[in-house]
């Protein structure tokens, strides 16, 4: 996993707030403390492979051994392409069936929403999503390669993926009635292969915009709290206001990550 990769994971995770449990994660000093029912909570948790939970069969196998290893929580995939085989179709039954394993195995679960993007590429899209590259637009090599990569530059990219993402998470705070479910990672390692940035003809455009005036002023009203390698960074281009991603971050690959971390957030 690259830095830009583990950057991303930690930013993109965020609490789903069920029903009847209440979840919260409780900051003291540098530390941050997750907490079920007001009661501190210490994840012994197992991952699944990226495809493990694929079916209710691997599902019904694997949880018992789990909670025979005495773990108390599992992450576990959600595949777009399963849970959307035809648009605007949702089939959740992997999702209840998960959920169900893991309240008679006495586990929680930490679902991870492999979506547009999962390990940089799109293997876990639907097949109709893919298909029509046209509406749906890959992201590009210097080269003029195209990628299995949805590009991020495409509203209509966001659209789908931001529809079928928010109908699984009403499903899943609907079915969660007790708090089985105590987190959601959205998307999954998110970054470029073969080259740091997106080449295609959106991409490019907004690229040569320059660094947004909004990230221009984040940095300047954060300085004190931006992340070390990021201010030195900075510093060491002269810390201007506006420019170019690479005037402005540097001429190398770094200010490319820059740029596709900005316009993935």
């Amino acid at each position: 996993m690259n830095r830009l990769a583990i950057i991303l994971s930690v930013f993109l995770i965020s609490l789903c707030r069920v029903n009847a449990a209440d979840v919260k994660l409780h900051s003291k000093g540098t530390a941050t403390q997750l907490t079920v029912n007001g009661n501190p909570f210490i994840v012994l948790g197992g991952e699944l492979g990226n495809s493990s939970a694929s079916s209710p069969a691997d599902i019904e196998r694997i949880f018992p051994k789990l909670r025979r290893m005495n773990l108390n929580t599992v992450l576990v995939p959600v595949y777009w392409d399963l849970i959307e085989p035809e648009e605007g179709r949702f089939d959740y039954s992997l999702i209840d069936k998960t959920i169900d394993e893991a309240r008679k195995n006495d586990l929680k679960v930490i679902f991870l929403w492999f979506g547009a993007w999962k390990n940089s590429m799109s293997c876990y899209a639907p097949t109709w999503f893919k298909a029509d590259y046209k509406k749906y637009p890959r992201a590009y090599t210097s080269l003029g390669k195209p990628l299995e990569i949805a590009s991020a530059f495409s509203e209509n990219v966001f659209k789908a993926d931001s529809k079928a993402f928010e109908s699984w998470l009403k499903h899943v705070n609907d079915y969660d009635n007790d708090g089985t479910v105590l987190m959601i990672q959205i998307e999954n390692e998110i970054g470029m292969l073969e080259d740091a940035r997106d080449y295609s003809k959106a991409a490019q455009k907004e690229y040569e915009k320059g660094v947004p005036d909004q990230l221009m002023s984040h940095l300047r009203k954060n300085r004190s709290t931006l992340h070390p390698s990021l201010l030195e960074r900075w510093k060491q281009n002269g810390e201007k206001a506006s420019g170019s991603w690479r005037e402005v971050f540097g001429d190398d690959i770094y200010s490319d990550e820059y740029f596709m971390a900005w316009n993935y957030a």
